[in-house]
């Protein structure tokens, strides 16, 4: 099987990398993760960076088939809509966004979800293998980071999602509701047990100390032999200890209310108001009860 054609784009703001991938042979295509420009300090949504990928897909001839996401981000709005409306590609992700929509409804009171996830198009189960073309998608459920987490595997080529990161820099965080640090080390364990030139296609990428330029690939070889956090001999029990205490340090991303009740629903906005405008909802936690007097 020939390997997709492959190409990355990166969104500094979100730190995020999307994919366009394509069969060279047929020229059908998928865009995973997509990202909406959305400036939190003024609440103005945009589609520069959606736009990019169609049009790099119009320039290389290639149709738009799905449009895949790993896992509901918790860090950047999703533009699937908006590829969806423009392409007709149905939005597909990992059967267990319903263990994650469940868990945030109530949080954000999403009457308006669909029932059984059924604002996505496809809900895509462990193994399940989708066609592109000549090639073939293979799903892996890769849960820890979120209850939802999928890989995508095509031939040598993984997208990983928020399950890894580059081999100089760790692992995903597991404290969102819903995460489960041991998990994550067995979903990354899976991953791993893949054969060593198997390419890794990352989501995130934050420059580890030392390297002056972002990067999204990696193989399995390289993340067995130097990940900190997951190379050969860390045990489940040292992982789960490291993750437990460096999650404890970490602060929420900073789009992660806005990103969460869009991206629970495909990328769906709450409805708009007698106004014509559309709201999002901001939950206010108060450490102490008269401080919302």
């Amino acid at each position: 099987m020939e390997p997709p054609v492959i190409r990355a784009f990166f969104d500094e703001p979100t730190n995020t990398v999307s994919y366009l991938v394509w069969d060279k042979a047929t020229l059908d295509g998928a865009v995973i993760d997509p990202v909406l420009d959305y400036d939190h300090r003024s609440g103005t949504a945009d589609i520069r960076s959606a736009e990019a990928i169609l049009a790099a897909a119009a320039e290389a001839g290639v149709a738009i088939r799905w449009v895949l996401e790993t896992h509901a981000h918790a860090d950047h709005l999703t533009a699937a809509p908006y590829i969806k409306a423009k392409t007709g590609a149905p939005i597909g992700i990992g059967e267990h966004i319903k263990d994650v929509q469940r868990i945030f409804r109530p949080v954000f009171d999403a009457q308006d979800l669909k029932p059984a996830g059924g604002d996505f198009d496809r809900l895509l189960r462990d193994g399940e293998r989708i066609s592109l073309g000549s090639l073939e998608i293979e799903v892996l459920h890769v849960p820890g980071h979120t209850p939802a987490d999928v890989a995508y595997r095509i031939g040598a080529d993984v997208f990983v999602g928020d399950t890894l990161f580059m081999h100089d820099y760790g692992t995903a965080r597991a404290d969102f509701p819903g995460g489960d640090a041991h998990a994550l080390y067995r979903s990354i364990r899976r991953l791993l047990a893949l054969p060593p030139d198997t390419r890794l296609w990352i989501c995130h990428d934050y420059k580890a100390p030392g390297r002056d330029r972002f990067a999204w690939r990696s193989t399995v070889a390289e993340q067995r032999a130097l990940n900190p956090h997951v190379k050969d001999g860390v045990t489940e029990e040292a992982f789960v200890a490291m993750r437990t205490a460096r999650d404890a340090t970490l602060a929420a991303p900073t789009l992660l209310l806005p990103s969460i009740q869009v991206n629970i629903r495909a990328g769906r906005f709450p409805e708009a108001e007698s106004n014509g405008v559309r709201y999002l909802k901001i939950p206010v936690k108060a450490r102490r009860a008269e401080t919302l007097a």
